[in-house]
């Protein structure tokens, strides 16, 4: 093994005190935590959305679109609850180009990581300071957690890191929600384990570092479609897909069943618009199975100010540079839809 050593060792202290919480921000995310909680656990029984853009690759584009989350938050308070998407380690997908906030601080500029770990943590706070709301963010790395574990309110684990033993026993550590997705293979058995290794208690290395992690009684289910051996879409969100998922979490030993349908990626064939589609049928689908009905509770939407997606110069902004986005009209609309029928 061979590594090139690109700075010093990273001051883990002295970064976590860049854009660091008030006392007043602390007791607003704590209050936003509480709530999310709830949710999770069936206490509340809001419809969850975790709901924004693919990649937080433009600050000041992000910080707009959360502004606009944030009034229209307001005006569905009492049927949706809402966490932006910041998801600032997202790459694009082969790993051709863009590789997310943490690497690049602009789509088509050089790498800086350490530049990255200080915007990350800026925009985060910006979005909890100016707005009210707290956000979600993506383990990427899981090793990148600690740089953003107090900023953040929920956390979600990709389909290609969802397979390994690293991502699930984090994650077993993280007291934040966390949305673990079915791998690209669409195996529910294979989601399961990882949901069982998330809301178990584990031993393993962490940072240089023998842990016991704590087990992670929010981890949840996140259905995002998935690819059959020739490759070909099969989505996982329509009725009997969420029954045999009902059934899983039936006759295994897990707690608090919560499923979130991402109605994006291999559920729309990234066909962004068909996320509104997806939404509504899931919301009917409900109206047939008690559990369902208690169960399926969550959204993950791709939305940002404009529709659809361009290339990485990102010279529209607020428009994607990575996966297709709902516009904000349309997220509007859906938003108050989701409410009005939930």
């Amino acid at each position: 093994m061979s590594f090139k050593q690109l700075s010093k060792p990273i001051d883990y202290e002295g970064i976590n005190s860049l854009s660091k919480l008030t006392p007043e921000q602390v007791a607003k995310k704590a209050a936003r935590d509480e709530e999310l909680k709830g949710i999770i656990e069936g206490k509340d029984q809001r419809i969850l959305l975790v709901i924004g853009p693919c990649s937080a690759h433009e600050e000041e584009a992000v910080m707009e679109y959360v502004h606009r989350l944030a009034k229209l938050q307001e005006k569905v308070a009492d049927k949706v609850f809402m966490v932006p998407r910041v998801y600032t380690n997202k790459p694009r997908t082969n790993g051709d180009g863009y590789k997310g906030l943490l690497h690049q601080q602009h789509p088509e500029g050089e790498s800086n990581l350490i530049k990255g770990i200080t915007a990350v943590r800026s925009l985060h706070n910006r979005v909890i300071s100016e707005t009210g709301l707290t956000t979600a963010d993506e383990m990427l790395y899981p090793e990148n957690l600690e740089f953003v574990n107090d900023l953040v309110s929920y956390i979600a684990v990709g389909a290609r890191s969802v397979e390994d033993q690293q991502h699930r026993f984090v994650a077993s550590g993280i007291d934040q929600p966390t949305g673990m997705k079915n791998p690209t293979s669409g195996n529910l058995k294979v989601l399961f384990n990882s949901l069982y290794a998330a809301q178990q208690k584990q031993e393993f290395i962490f940072n240089g570092t023998e842990v016991e992690s704590s087990s992670n009684p929010l981890a949840h289910v996140v259905l995002r479609g998935g690819l059959n051996e020739c490759g070909e879409i099969i989505p996982n969100y329509h009725y009997e897909d969420l029954l045999k998922v009902v059934n899983f979490y039936k006759e295994g030993n897990f707690n608090n069943p919560f499923i979130m349908v991402d109605t994006n990626h291999d559920n729309s064939g990234k066909q962004h618009q068909e996320q509104v589609r997806i939404v509504k049928e899931t919301l009917e689908n409900r109206r047939w199975n008690a559990d369902m009905k208690n169960w399926v509770r969550g959204f993950m939407i791709e939305s940002f100010l404009e529709g659809g997606r361009q290339e990485a110069d990102g010279q529209v902004f607020g428009q994607s540079i990575t996966d297709p986005c709902l516009s904000w009209e349309d997220t509007e609309a859906l938003v108050m839809y989701i409410a009005e029928n939930a």
